[in-house]
Order: structure tokens, then sequence, then C-alpha cells
């Protein structure tokens, strides 16, 4: 052992060396999900594609929120009467229902 490293365990013990056990075929960011509000998704979309969803009352507005990097809808807020169908990863109970009540509707995407 070297002088120095003598002097590092002496003092400074577990300096050295890793500690734990290794994980082999680690999958990082497995639980990795961005939350949106449902009060925040018609932001997503422009002011062109809010009027023409709102003229229109046979067609719903399609907004893909795991392009804007949301995966998880969550029901905080209120949304406007208008129909709207939602791509995510995940939803929640709260906002799968305010969407639904809206006219619109949910589609899981993996």
């Amino acid at each position: 052992m070297h002088h120095h490293r003598i002097m590092m365990d002496k003092y400074h013990p577990g300096y050295f060396g890793k500690v734990g056990m290794r994980h082999f075929h680690l999958t990082r960011n497995k639980y990795y999900s961005p939350i949106i509000n449902v009060e925040k998704i018609w932001s997503l979309v422009g002011d062109e594609a809010r009027a023409k969803a709102a003229e229109s009352k046979d067609s719903a507005a399609l907004i893909d929120v795991t392009k804007y990097g949301y995966f998880k809808v969550l029901g905080k807020g209120q949304i406007p009467n208008q129909p709207l169908l939602v791509r995510a990863k995940f939803v929640s109970k709260l906002a799968e229902q305010k969407i639904k009540a809206a006219g619109g509707a949910v589609e899981l995407v993996a």
C-alpha cells in the first residue's frame, strides 16, 4: 500500500472503493413521466387550432402531449366545453372524466 493511501485508510476509512452492489442491465429513467394538468392542455396548441375546434362541433382537436415532452395528464383545473382527443402515456381517472365530460376522448400510447 502506498503511504498516502495508508493515511487515508487510517483517518478517512471508506474513501477508496465502491460501495454497494452493482446493478447489471440497469434501465434508467424507468419512471420518468413529466406531468401536465388538464387546465394547461389547450395552451399547447395555437390559437388557430383552438378557434377551428370551437367552430366545428362534429370534429375534435387532437392534442398529443408526448410531442410536447409530457407523458402524464393529471386532472387539476377546468377545461372548456370543447371536444378534444388527448394522446398520452398515462392519464389519471379525474383527467379522463373531465375530458370525457367535455365531449372528448383519451387515447393511450406506448
